[in-house]
């Protein structure tokens, strides 16, 4: 795929994103601030969720702490908003995801302990009360660049791009059905679904020979793949008073490498303190073997703010 339509297919998520928001502002009731996050309809049936929050994480030890230790500081941002609209038959989900995390310890440089960039925009037409046909695309990144810390042979770390936004990146257009038997849970399931795999940094393989370039071949800047099967279960519901679960699972299997299934798993378990502080626990599992043999692990707790609307 030239650079050239890399560019049309963003620029046609961005359009949707846009279009949507523009058709939900029409409706919005800007004459009463207390309504935020609800729209003026009579037939439709809304649903919008809009969060942002910090966490802030310290850690520190005097010089002669005998159980060892590092100096530290952690800052987390995280901006997530998702709306369902349905008329009749047809109904419309758009769900965006981000956050942003860095770590800093004494002696070290700054070091990112997390960075997601989430969008997904779908359309439905109902067969049943829970069955329906849908067609989706969906985009996953992340902000800023990542590296790799080794050492050289003055003891200093040397640090490696290894990551960055659109390297990679993972556009991915289906369409298939999709099974939702509460309005907090649905599976989808799309035979031939395409994804692109993105890496807009050619160079970027001379420091990921384990990861081959996230399939993308060398010089190339993104590898597209047709799906014998993917599927998608996505849950988020609040499991308890002021506790929230949510997770997205990914399986893909492609016509070229049907055994070589790619396995992603994100979740998120939030617990509020009260109105505006809460505790988050959240981990990822990754299995592609574009990037690793191994299964990939990620998992993070911490505390701050929240806020939500």
């Amino acid at each position: 795929m030239s650079r050239k339509n890399l560019v049309k297919y963003l620029t046609f998520l961005v359009l949707i994103l846009l279009k949507t928001s523009a058709a939900y502002a029409q409706k919005f009731d800007f004459a009463n601030p207390l309504n935020a996050g609800k729209l003026k309809t009579e037939s439709d049936t809304v649903w919008k969720k809009i969060e942002f929050g910090a966490n802030l994480n310290q850690g520190s030890f005097s010089s002669n702490w005998t159980g060892g230790g590092v100096n530290s500081v952690a800052l987390g941002l995280f901006f997530n908003a998702l709306n369902e609209k349905k008329k009749g038959k047809n109904s419309w989900r758009n769900d965006f995801q981000s956050q942003y995390g860095v770590v800093r310890n004494k002696g070290q440089q700054s070091r990112k302990n997390a960075d997601r960039l989430f969008f997904d925009t779908k359309y439905n037409r109902a067969l049943s009360g829970k069955w329906s046909l849908f067609a989706n695309v969906n985009f996953l990144s992340q902000f800023g660049n990542g590296y790799n810390y080794v050492e050289n042979g003055d003891s200093a770390m040397v640090r490696n791009k290894v990551s960055g936004i659109l390297a990679p990146a993972y556009l991915t257009e289906a369409i298939g059905i999709e099974y939702r038997p509460v309005p907090y849970f649905f599976i989808d399931l799309a035979p031939g679904a395409l994804r692109q795999t993105i890496v807009i940094d050619t160079n970027l393989y001379v420091n990921t020979p384990d990861q081959k370039n996230y399939g993308v071949p060398i010089g190339k800047r993104v590898r597209t793949e047709a799906a014998l099967i993917q599927l998608v279960a996505n849950f988020d519901k609040d499991i308890a008073k002021d506790v929230n679960l949510k997770f997205r699972y990914l399986l893909f299997s492609s016509f070229q490498h049907p055994l070589n299934i790619d396995n992603r798993l994100d979740a998120m378990l939030t617990a509020k303190v009260n109105k505006y502080v809460n505790v988050n626990l959240g981990g990822i599992l990754v299995y592609d073997q574009d990037q690793s043999k191994d299964v990939q692990f990620a998992q993070a707790l911490s505390i701050g703010f929240l806020y939500a609307f």
